[in-house]
């Protein structure tokens, strides 16, 4: 069995929750002294860094929630100056806004080593070349991925995501091994290669390093056949760090956590209550190491269940399960997070039809498909055709601005879409992943 770090990978769990114990003591006291909203998030439960003696004190302090980040737009809960700020990433908020983290260099190195550490656990050497299929840019996928294939030494690739058919001549020409992507794009891939004739099994590709969006058994199933290759699970989230929170190893049961850098609980989405290992609920993660943007039980609202039983792989760290779902309407459509308030909002912005709209998500062949559903008023509907092929248009380009992916846009007839007293539906997902 091969490790990026054994020392930390293989550390028993008492060693292991002494060192979680002393860094979460030292990021506690570095946001009570150097992020305003902490300190005050602090005072507001009647704590200070002192009372944080043991892990269990963990549950004491408060929770971040993806709101808090957007109320501090852009810098409000860094904690170190911008100076010292060598990067910015960010991704989808609930409106216009975007989530922005930053990194110190430091935290640039720690992460290109856990992305080196995920990397190794496919099998990954400094012999290997990784083709790099995640976009680059704000989404922390494609710089994450980059930065730690190239502390271990591989080749990288860096082609980011689309233009399939050079995707397919570099992977057969610079003789890809390691492929990093969404796996729905990964199947698109296998099934434009096998379009075109290519026999993935003549290919030294050996291994798939695939996230950013729920995948299944099945899937990966679809995956190795069609690719020849092992295809393993990532975890990440831009709020925490990127890709390279949790890795799936060889042993395929559970993505390990990386918990020498992050504290990981359960707790019931409800009551805010941790639930004990085995029980599922929502994953809240705090950061340990990150110096720029720490982070403190920040709500993922990812459902999930955590598994601490030894692993055959021999790494101790704990494993979490594939996330089944969340508790907010996020969406994930080809690795972009979409939120139904950010069509609200350019609906808002436009007038010009009713606050009624769906979202409705399908999957053509491999690869994810969004329509959007916005209900026109009585006036509109009988408006001329002209004016329409003009509003579904200037629609369509703010939505597909706002939400950073292309998305189609069906003008429907007044009292189309269904009417709730309750919450309203907003979003029909009709994928089989």
């Amino acid at each position: 069995m091969m490790y990026w770090d054994r020392e930390y990978e293989t550390m028993s769990r008492d060693n292991l929750a002494e060192l979680q114990l002393q860094r979460l003591q030292a990021t506690v006291e570095r946001v009570y002294h150097k992020v305003p909203f902490y300190r005050q998030a602090f005072e507001k439960q009647g704590i200070t860094p002192r009372d944080i003696r043991s892990l269990d004190d963990l549950r004491h302090l408060p929770f971040t929630v993806k709101t808090d980040l957007r109320d501090n737009y852009p810098f409000g809960l860094f904690a170190v100056p911008m100076e010292e700020v060598v990067r910015l990433h960010a991704s989808s908020g609930t409106t216009g806004k975007p989530t922005v983290v930053g990194y110190t260099q430091n935290d640039i190195n720690t992460w290109a080593n856990l992305m080196a550490r995920a990397l190794v656990m496919a099998g990954g050497t400094k012999g290997d070349v990784v083709q790099n299929a995640y976009g680059y840019g704000l989404f922390t996928g494609g710089m994450g991925i980059h930065y730690g294939a190239e502390l271990l030494g591989a080749t990288v690739v860096p082609v980011s995501g689309g233009n399939t058919a050079r995707q397919l001549m570099l992977m057969q020409d610079f003789g890809t091994t390691i492929l990093t992507c969404t796996p729905s794009y990964a199947l698109y891939l296998a099934e434009e290669g096998r379009n075109q004739g290519i026999d993935f099994a003549k290919l030294p590709l050996k291994a798939g390093v695939f996230g950013a969006e729920p995948w299944s058994e099945r899937m990966r199933r679809q995956l190795e056949e069609k690719l020849h290759i092992t295809a393993l699970d990532i975890y990440g989230l831009s709020e925490v760090m990127g890709p390279g929170v949790a890795m799936e190893c060889p042993v395929k049961e559970g993505m390990h956590i990386f918990e020498d850098h992050f504290i990981a609980e359960i707790i019931d989405p409800e009551t805010g209550e941790p639930v004990p290992f085995g029980e599922q609920g929502e994953l809240v993660i705090t950061s340990l190491t990150k110096e720029a943007f720490p982070i403190i039980r920040y709500r993922t609202r990812d459902i999930t269940v955590l598994n601490p039983e030894p692993c055959p792989c021999g790494r101790t760290h704990v494993r979490m399960c594939r996330v089944t779902g969340r508790t907010d309407d996020m969406l994930i459509i080809r690795g972009v997070n979409v939120f139904p308030s950010q069509v609200e909002s350019v609906l808002l912005e436009f007038g010009e039809t009713e606050p009624h709209y769906l979202l409705v998500v399908d999957r053509k062949g491999t690869m994810d498909d969004l329509e959007i559903w916005v209900e026109l008023s009585n006036q509109m509907f009988s408006d001329k055709v002209r004016y329409l092929e003009d509003l579904e248009y200037r629609l369509r380009s703010r939505i597909n601005s706002v939400l950073g992916i292309s998305a189609r846009i069906k003008l429907v007839e007044p009292r189309t879409i269904p009417r709730s007293e309750g919450k309203a539906k907003r979003v029909v997902d009709r994928r089989e992943i």
